[in-house]
């Protein structure tokens, strides 16, 4: 079974996007997961296909409406559907690689887009949403943020990477930052390779990787040392 991915959106032309293309777009035409974007807008009742409306107790910005979010996601999804339910949301908990491996083994993903100053929060509730947030700022809706949700989930997929190992040294694999990388030429500036890495000795180089990735956390990711 593929991973299926359905993103409610007011702009459904945003996708897929960057996820058309690279490994993504590669595994999507060969299958190996496939995406739905469902336009909100198609389930607003009033002639004018309203989604928004002015916040309760005053305020700045709009909306989005409880009733046409809801009416989305019970025509996509229904209560039997195993995937969850998410709003990307700066306020909700951040990815994170462990969230994203959670994703990637289970049946694919549900994701509404939040767009003016947010959704009701009746229907995050009524409806089970969980809020996922990919940073500490402020976008102008949530398509981004599924996108990124999305690429790296799929990369993860079975068959999508051609060398399903290149993932496990990469960063937050092992709460570690990722070791830099060198490739030819030998000399470039004046700045040459390690010469460890060009010794053959995989036990030297495996130990100056390690090193290199806790040195790196230490210095820009030290939270992460504690986890």
């Amino acid at each position: 079974m593929s991973f299926r991915a359905t993103v409610l959106t007011l702009y459904p032309d945003m996708f897929p996007g960057t996820l058309g293309q690279a490994l993504a777009g590669k595994a999507l035409a060969r299958g190996d997961w496939s995406l739905d974007a469902v336009q909100i807008r198609d389930y607003a009742t009033d002639k004018h296909r309203s989604v928004d409306d002015t916040p309760a107790g005053g305020g700045a910005g709009m909306v989005m409406r409880a009733d046409v979010v809801a009416a989305a996601l019970d025509a996509s999804c229904d209560e039997a559907d195993p995937r969850p339910r998410l709003l990307m949301s700066p306020r909700g908990k951040p990815l994170t690689q462990a969230r994203v491996r959670d994703f990637a083994a289970g049946p694919g993903a549900v994701i509404v887009c939040g767009r003016f100053e947010g959704v009701d929060q009746r229907v995050i509730d009524g409806r089970g949403l969980e809020e996922v947030s990919i940073g500490d700022y402020v976008l102008s809706g949530g398509e981004v943020g599924a996108q990124v949700l999305l690429d790296a989930v799929i990369r993860l997929l079975p068959g999508v990477m051609g060398n399903a190992q290149s993932g496990d040294s990469e960063s937050f694999e092992g709460n570690l930052l990722e070791h830099p990388h060198y490739t030819r030429p030998a000399e470039w500036e004046g700045r040459t390779i390690p010469e460890v890495l060009t010794s053959g000795n995989h036990a030297k180089i495996d130990e100056w990787r390690r090193e290199e990735a806790e040195k790196l956390t230490r210095e820009r990711r030290p939270d992460l040392l504690g986890k």
